[in-house]
């Protein structure tokens, strides 16, 4: 029997006798059919043909040729729009393109430079204001961040990234949800996360609540410096504490926990229960950093700006096809060459990206007003503030060391629910929402430390 088939009572009533569960996260339902039917629509020579235009280009360089129909930043940001629209007119006119754009100078842009983002967005039907996004940067570069003359091939970093988001677009455009995707081709990443701010201040200025941002930045390489080839891990990069947090918030963290279970951090935990169930002998491991150490992406700007946020990465990276003039010393190959691409390894972090996505946006919105009590007491009271679209709700422990979600019980349609000995010291506690068809959010921690939506929004970009 498939739970998906079931009424919202039928549901409720097999989950409220369900036992509390002792594993990482996985949704409460079985598996959805959906998600496994978006995920062998996955064509990775479809990808191949994407970066081969994008490598075609010569260069992508930030600060390059914009007029050219053939060469430069231009030229690609026009044949990725085309990409959208042709995509658009295949589903019914689904996907709104929208340019936003700056002028731009800076550390790496020494001359006023016009920076443009390409998105497309397929509106939610029921709640569009909830926004799931998908992120890779068009833009590439040599040894020399600001030799923008010199061929950049930039196969790995970043067409794989942008691939990802073409593919998302061309098979997530076919279904319907009712939250809102954005899939975002970003410019002027290697330039100074450019690209990020300019989709992070259109969002902010659009009033999107963004729950997630899935960046995909050097996504297509499975062979390391060693030479060894690995095509089954996939590192997803989190922050553990919010680059928002106030310091009073950063006070009562500090003291009552929170380190480990940021929005984002809790994204990245529903991302590696999505490869658990979904995929093949493909494995998310999460790093408990927002980025590679002293590196950055568009994800950073995302952060900034409050919104949950990740990088995806590439399990095994070869620093000699990134960022190199294209040359040959001593015997190594140097340069981001589409030879450097493992189109099937392309494949699996497509599937990972677009069924997360499907995930995120059939689920209800993550549940709000998440609190806890129970000092001086044996037992433990969850509450938060119920959410549309939500079946019921499911509350989630694990003890402080715990890297992951391990306990849940099913707490029906109420907005709270006792745990009872199970004392608040010893735990750190969660509550994720459930529709009528199974499909679960990402939980959510306690306070402003593991809210989805800052309670104390950043302020808004000045004009």
């Amino acid at each position: 029997m498939r739970i998906a088939s079931l009424t919202a009572p039928a549901l409720a009533a097999l989950l409220a006798a369900l036992p509390a569960t002792s594993h990482a996260q996985t949704s409460v339902a079985v598996e959805q059919p959906l998600l496994h039917e978006i995920a062998g629509q996955i064509q990775p020579e479809r990808m191949r043909a994407d970066i081969t235009s994008l490598v075609g280009f010569g260069t992508r360089h930030t600060l390059s040729d914009t007029v050219s129909e053939t060469r430069g930043i231009g030229a690609a940001r026009r044949w990725t729009e085309r990409q959208f629209r042709a995509m658009s007119a295949d589903c019914g006119g689904c996907l709104e393109i929208a340019l936003p754009a700056d002028t731009v100078t800076g550390r790496r842009v020494p001359t006023p430079t016009e920076v443009v983002d390409v998105l497309a967005i397929q509106r939610g039907t029921g709640d569009p204001n909830r926004v799931i996004v998908i992120s890779g940067h068009i833009d590439s570069r040599v040894t020399d961040v600001m030799n923008f003359t010199a061929d950049a091939p930039g196969a790995n970093d970043d067409a794989s990234g942008v691939a990802a988001v073409l593919e998302a677009a061309r098979v997530l455009s076919k279904q319907k949800f009712e939250a809102t995707l954005v899939y975002a081709v970003l410019s002027g990443e290697e330039q100074g996360l450019l690209g990020g701010k300019i989709l992070a201040d259109y969002a902010k200025a659009q009033g999107w609540t963004v729950e997630a941002n899935l960046n995909n930045d050097i996504v297509g390489n499975s062979q390391g410096m060693s030479g060894v080839r690995d095509t089954t891990r996939i590192r997803v990069f989190s922050e553990g504490t919010k680059t928002v947090e106030t310091p009073e918030q950063a006070a009562t963290r500090r003291y009552n926990g929170g380190e480990l279970d940021s929005s984002s951090r809790n994204l990245a935990r529903f991302v590696d229960s999505i490869a658990d169930r979904y995929l093949t002998n493909f494995d998310v491991e999460m790093i408990y950093r927002t980025d590679r150490f002293g590196r950055g992406g568009d994800q950073v700007e995302m952060l900034k700006a409050g919104f949950p946020a990740v990088r995806i990465t590439e399990g095994a990276e070869n620093y000699n096809h990134q960022h190199q003039d294209l040359r040959t010393e001593n015997g190594i190959v140097y340069g981001d060459t589409i030879d450097g691409v493992d189109f099937a390894y392309l494949g699996q972090v497509a599937r990972l990206n677009i069924v997360t996505m499907a995930a995120l946006a059939k689920a209800p919105t993550v549940p709000t007003g998440v609190a806890i009590s129970g000092n001086v007491s044996p037992d433990t009271t969850v509450k938060w503030t119920a959410v549309p679209g939500a079946a019921g709700y499911r509350v989630w422990w694990r003890t402080t060391t715990a890297p992951q979600w391990t306990n849940s019980r099913w707490a029906g349609s109420a907005s709270e629910l006792v745990l009872k000995d199970i004392p608040i010291d010893d735990y750190f506690f969660g509550v994720s929402a459930v529709s009528a068809d199974g499909y679960e959010s990402p939980v959510v921690f306690p306070g402003p430390a593991g809210a989805f939506v800052s309670e104390t929004p950043p302020a808004a970009p000045a004009s």
